[in-house]
């Protein structure tokens, strides 16, 4: 087995990642995958820290949309993100993963308010830590979250799976089966291009502080591949 080239990482998953084939909410079975595929890095002795989206629960966008306040419908959709935590910590937990939820929004009877120095000696105890709550404020995205937290807890590197596509494309590959993949993007290329590879607060705050993205998908052992340097996905340095 290739040795890692990254001591500590950020995954960032989408809220969908936890839907599988179900229309709504968390599937069970698809959890418990995820929770096998995120072990084989922490048996790497790779710190691993996670972002969680809600989407699969709630979205405050599309609900402000329809005329509700935005800040409320972000307040709801940063606790959907608490909910897709606990339900990872419960996969990763059942197959022997130390883990603990931080959230940015306090609630001590489910998780641990959200630290930066004790989510770091979290992690240096070899602990996965699972930042849900967003960034506590609306109007912020957990992209732009998941770009914040990697700076604060020192992650060299965001590992961001983008709803089971396998990295960027000049368009949707879902609907356009043309649709080119890019390897390499350089941060300026995709904020020009439009590639929405994360909403542009999160990827400007990423340029200015020369934070390495990998786009990519779950299947197979792509995590294993892009921590030991396998070029796997999209990279945006």
């Amino acid at each position: 087995m290739a040795q890692p080239v990254y001591k500590r990482v950020l995954l960032k998953l989408s809220g969908e990642a936890l839907m599988g084939d179900v229309p709504y909410g968390i599937d069970p079975k698809v959890a418990q995958s995820l929770a096998n595929k995120i072990r084989e890095v922490y048996e790497m002795n790779v710190q691993v820290a996670i972002v969680v989206g809600g989407g699969n629960i709630w979205r405050g966008l599309q609900a402000s949309s329809k005329g509700m306040d935005r800040a409320g419908a972000d307040y709801m959709g940063m606790l959907a993100t608490v909910m897709n935590g606990l339900a990872l910590q419960d996969a990763l937990e059942s197959v022997g993963v130390m883990t603990r939820v931080m959230t940015a929004i306090e609630m001590h009877q489910v998780a641990e308010p959200y630290i930066r120095r004790r989510a770091i000696r979290h992690l240096e105890k070899n602990r996965i830590v699972i930042l849900a709550g967003g960034a506590g404020l609306p109007y912020f995205t957990t992209d732009t979250t998941a770009a914040l937290r990697s700076m604060e807890i020192g992650a060299e590197v965001i590992l961001m799976e983008k709803n089971q596509v396998d990295g960027i494309y000049d368009s949707d590959p879902r609907q356009n089966p043309n649709a080119v993949r890019f390897d390499e993007l350089t941060y300026m290329e995709a904020i020009n291009l439009g590639l929405r590879v994360m909403d542009s607060t999160a990827l400007t705050l990423c340029m200015e502080n020369k934070k390495r993205i990998i786009v990519l998908n779950l299947e197979d052992s792509n995590l294993q591949k892009a921590i030991t340097g396998e070029r796997i996905g999209t990279l945006v340095s």
